[in-house]
């Protein structure tokens, strides 16, 4: 459909319309891909921040203009997680690719009765979002489930995981690029460690590649930024990979892209997806709109 398309163009020399064929660009065609479903894939992601701009950080992508300072390992970063659940509720920790939207589908279990997004797995002690989206700390996003084992069962929050992600992807999911984004199941029990073991061999006759899911002890639990708390339950606006799970309030930023950024890119030029996603803001939004009457 998209080799297909013409646009008429007419220029002031002459009165005979032309048709202009657009071939589109690498950018817009891989919206379609992985998957079959149209998320914009880059070779770089958001939260990679490719550039030093200051919008990036109000919207939470971690855009830092600062030098990492050098890593320094801690003892405290990789030992166990020694918080205490409310009585009679059990942790869990899972990592799937932003954790926005992995909260939210955790959040909607029957029988969780709190979640918390954080940083675990990594070397530097207490780090904030941006030495995490830095790559060199080696941190995961994760998010920390408390749940009631007699309403809700171990076995069913990983079928929420599985049900979210691609765990055949390195370091990836959707756009989101790095290793914060890796897919990971973190235990703190024996049982869970055969329960999710178990459920990783199911998963994998199901698939044709190889799962590369990190199925390891929970470390120390580092919590996110206020910011990011309960983010897309409060109205944020992005979620990439999980919205088949997160239900009908979270806002997809790929209709926008492809409906906003293709039309836009035939008058403005080639408008990226990156920069279509600096413009969900409702008034930019609207100034698109009115633009393109």
């Amino acid at each position: 459909m998209l080799r297909s398309l013409t646009l008429v163009a007419t220029t002031s020399t002459s009165t005979i319309s032309k048709p202009l064929l657009f071939s589109p660009s690498r950018k817009l065609t891989l919206f379609f891909s992985p998957f079959s479903l149209p998320f914009p894939q880059t070779k770089r992601s958001l939260s990679l921040h490719r550039s030093p701009m200051n919008i990036l950080k109000s919207f939470g992508f971690g855009a830092n203009n600062k030098p990492t300072p050098p890593m320094q390992n801690s003892a405290v970063a990789q030992g166990p997680d020694d918080d205490v659940p409310a009585p009679a509720q059990q942790f869990a920790q899972f990592g799937a690719g932003c954790f926005w939207g992995v909260e939210l589908a955790f959040q909607r279990v029957p029988g969780v009765t709190k979640t918390e997004v954080g940083y675990t797995q990594g070397f530097r002690d207490n780090p904030s979002y941006e030495d995490v989206c830095s790559g060199t700390t080696n941190h995961n996003e994760v998010v920390r489930v408390q749940y009631d084992p007699k309403e809700c069962s171990f076995d069913t929050l990983l079928d929420v995981f599985w049900a979210g992600l691609d765990p055949t992807t390195l370091n990836r999911q959707g756009n989101d690029v790095g290793t914060q984004y890796r897919s990971g199941i973190y235990y703190y029990t024996p049982e869970q460690e055969n329960a999710a073991r178990e459920s990783m061999e199911k998963q994998q006759k199901l698939l044709n590649r190889k799962i590369v899911t990190e199925l390891l002890p929970a470390k120390k639990f580092y919590r996110a930024e206020k910011c990011h708390q309960q983010y897309l339950a409060k109205g944020g606006r992005f979620c990439w990979v999980w919205v088949p799970l997160c239900g009908k309030p979270i806002f997809s930023a790929t209709m926008f892209c492809l409906l906003f950024g293709f039309v836009k890119s035939q008058f403005f030029g080639l408008l990226t997806w990156e920069w279509a996603a600096f413009l969900i803001e409702s008034k930019i939004l609207n100034y698109i709109q009115r633009e393109r009457e």
